[in-house]
């Protein structure tokens, strides 16, 4: 699977299991996502992905790189939707 494919898929789990916020965005944590067996399943390197997608501005969150545990709390949020 190439990286294209995997940001579509990232972005359809992020708004299976988000919630919008208060400006109308699609928003889940890490930690859903992380511990999400279907994530886990189709993810190879969630954190890859999730960096991949960072850098093509379809989402946005705190920092540079994830780790489970400490930054379970930290939300992703979704800035395109197509």
């Amino acid at each position: 699977m190439n990286v294209d494919q995997e940001v579509g898929l990232l972005v359809e789990e992020i708004k299976r299991l988000g919630n919008r916020n208060a400006e109308g965005r699609i928003t889940v944590t890490f930690g859903t996502l992380f511990n999400d067996p279907r994530c886990a399943n189709l993810f190879e390197t969630l954190v890859g992905t999730l960096r991949a997608a960072k850098r093509k501005k379809i989402i946005s969150y705190e920092g540079e790189m994830l780790l489970q545990g400490v930054h379970d709390n930290v939300p992703i949020i979704l800035l395109q939707e197509d």
